[in-house]
């Protein structure tokens, strides 16, 4: 084996002195030709899946109901990408033929002029019709547009599992017509919005979602609307596969409102809420009321907050209309299902006893 090494050594020596040499005579050496001299034949390839026919499909034909979404700031005439200096810039969609759109409230919050462009290249300025912030929804109009592309068919989020695919198309750091596939993550997932409130129902997704995305579609293997992407998890700011949507069954129901009425009430009894923390301390499975507002629909119905006192704990809510409560996602959740002016039963408990209370819903924005 050592006598095969030599050998092998000895002749790539002899040939790199022989290249040394021939250029240092200046005599020309031959090289073997290495690459042919045209370019190469194409392969042809297979027909695409049946997979691959089905996202494309998808693409072609949600894409062009996709808009950029941007804004330009008082401070600045720039409009840059979403989270940076300028202005922001994100994602929204086609809602219906009237020319509205939706996208999220935290992209249009700061205010300025606003302007979406369509996948054409068409730039529009748009008007704001209303927004959510409890949601993270807004509502766009458009003042002017030649030709409305068709609106994004719509799903549901009730049936949604863990599991299927999901596919998100937006604007992620100011690139236009994006498009990335994913499944549903989780689903039930609670989401804080700049509101102070909790969105319930949250679906988690791994389609990679990024800044600039937020207002996008999420949606299913038809290519119908599930849901609003509008937040990741990530230290570095960037997609790290946890991506959050709000349901598309909230949408349907805020969106109307919004084109309606410019705002969404707030449902309310007119309570202050202990954190969960508190209620997790003291072994408690459902809402500790801390107080009641005076006047309040609370305070009407006889429900009673902590006695300052004596530090006893008052009235729990442990059930809306036969529902368990375990948390106040779940009480909030259940408020915005019945809405303001309905009137709901709660299950009420205090001490070692349990009733049943009738409770008017009022929009605590308004009271």
């Amino acid at each position: 084996m050592n006598r095969r090494y030599a050998i092998a050594a000895a002749a790539f020596a002899a040939l790199l002195l022989a290249v040394t040499a021939a250029k240092i005579l200046h005599v020309p050496v031959s090289y073997a030709p290495w690459a042919a001299p045209s370019a190469r034949a194409v392969e042809q390839r297979g027909p695409l899946s049946d997979g691959e026919k089905a996202t494309i499909d998808i693409f072609e034909r949600v894409s062009p109901s996709v808009v950029q979404v941007a804004v330009k700031s008082a401070a600045s005439p720039l409009m840059g990408e979403e989270g940076q200096g300028g202005g922001a810039s994100g994602t929204g969609f086609v809602w219906d033929r009237e020319g509205h759109l939706v996208t999220n409230n935290h992209v249009v919050a700061n205010g300025g002029e606003i302007a979406v462009r369509f996948a054409s290249g068409e730039v529009a300025q748009v008007d704001l019709v209303g927004t959510a912030p409890n949601y993270d929804l807004a509502v766009l109009r458009i003042r002017s547009v030649r030709e409305l592309p068709q609106p994004v068919a719509l799903g549901s989020s009730n049936d949604l599992k863990v599991g299927q695919s999901a596919f998100a198309i937006g604007n992620p750091f100011g690139l236009d017509q994006s498009m990335t596939s994913g499944i549903i993550s989780a689903l039930k997932r609670r989401l804080p919005t700049h509101g102070g409130r909790e969105i319930a129902n949250v679906i988690q997704t791994d389609a990679a979602i990024n800044p600039g995305n937020s207002g996008g579609p999420l949606l299913d293997s038809a290519g119908r609307l599930i849901g609003v992407t509008t937040a990741i998890i990530s230290p570095s700011g960037s997609n790290a596969g946890i991506g959050f949507a709000v349901p598309v069954d909230v949408v349907n129901r805020i969106v109307p409102e919004l084109i309606r009425n410019g705002r969404v009430p707030t449902p309310g009894i007119g309570i202050v809420a202990a954190g969960e923390d508190v209620s997790t301390r003291l072994g408690v499975e459902g809402v500790i009321v801390v107080r009641t507002a005076p006047g309040s629909p609370a305070e009407r119905a006889g429900i009673r907050g902590v006695n300052f006192s004596t530090g006893a704990v008052g009235d729990i809510i442990t059930a809306v209309e036969g529902k368990p409560v375990r948390r106040l996602s779940d009480l909030t959740d259940a408020l915005e299902q019945a809405g303001a002016g309905k009137t709901v039963r709660l299950t009420v408990k205090r001490g070692s006893d349990s009733r049943d209370v009738n409770v008017g819903i009022i929009d605590i924005e308004r009271s």
